[in-house]
């Protein structure tokens, strides 16, 4: 005998896959975000090389 009725456990296996279906878009968008600043970061740190290598 299974612990839920299959009619009641049907709604936390979809549950599930929506969880687990969410779960790798919020990290892939994390990611996203950490690499965006990280390449704004990387720009102004050329430009400020470049900047300084025009000033000598």
């Amino acid at each position: 005998m299974p612990a839920l009725p299959l009619d009641e456990a049907g709604k936390y296996v979809a549950a599930a896959y929506v969880i687990f279906a969410v779960l790798p878009v919020i990290y892939v968008a994390i990611l996203a975000s950490k690499i965006g600043r990280l390449q704004s970061e990387v720009a102004r740190l050329l430009e400020l090389v470049r900047d300084e290598r025009r000033g000598r």
